[in-house]
């Protein structure tokens, strides 16, 4: 599963393409100020591709191009534009953009041009996106295998699907709502609040030495969850 940054403040917007990204197997970061995007440019590496709009609250999609331009010279960018006039085709592509969609757009002919620029840059479901690394933790997606200071951890399907959503989220709160959103149990009904947590403190026991003092997985009272990176 590929990981895309996406830069947009629009809400209905938003909501509709995190959908639909996902939906395409694609992960979805979203900022929604320029702000916010600043402070990912640390690990800007993560990302496979960025989907930056132009005109946002605090500065434009051009600015934020090349400020990430000066940190990664390789990351696949695409403009996302409420105008299809040429100076503005001209500044994305200039500034270091590799693609436009031009507003409103077609959700499906987005996705081909993401599909198309990450194979223009190497990057495949066989890449780097077969092992999950944070810290002490490792997960092979292919093999489900997940090894946690040199011990193999015996998971359920749920446990495992819940360990890899936090993980990918490593040292970020992930809300209870996004996590029962993202998370179903085998039979596919959603899992409800009591059901969550529930994995939660059985997930705990099998990654920590001691689950009454957690140096992994940590609740973030009022927000949600967060796997710490040690």
């Amino acid at each position: 599963m590929s990981n895309l940054l996406l830069l947009e403040d629009d809400i209905s917007l938003i909501d509709g393409l995190n959908y639909s990204l996902k939906k395409n197997g694609f992960y979805v970061d979203i900022a929604r100020t320029i702000e916010e995007a600043e402070k990912r440019l640390k690990e800007i590496e993560r990302y496979d591709l960025l989907i930056l709009d132009v005109t946002l609250p605090d500065g434009t999609g051009f600015d934020f191009c090349e400020n990430v331009r000066k940190q990664n010279k390789q990351i696949p960018i695409i403009f996302l534009t409420a105008s299809d006039e040429e100076v503005n085709i001209i500044r994305g592509l200039d500034c270091g953009g590799d693609d436009y969609v031009t507003k409103p757009f077609k959700l499906g002919e987005l996705c081909s041009r993401i599909r198309a620029l990450l194979r223009r840059a190497g990057v495949s479901p066989q890449d780097k996106t077969n092992v999950l690394e944070c810290g002490d933790i490792s997960i092979d997606l292919l093999s489900c295998r997940v090894v946690l200071n040199r011990r193999i951890l015996e998971l359920t399907n749920a446990e495992y699907r819940l360990l890899c959503l936090l993980v990918r989220n490593a040292n970020r709160i992930v809300s209870r709502d996004i996590i029962l959103n993202d998370l179903w149990d085998s039979t596919g009904n959603f899992v409800d609040d009591n059901t969550l947590s529930v994995y939660i403190r059985r997930l705990r026991e099998k990654v920590e030495t001691d689950a009454s003092h957690p140096q992994h997985l940590i609740t973030i009272r009022g927000f949600g969850y967060q796997w710490k990176e040690v």
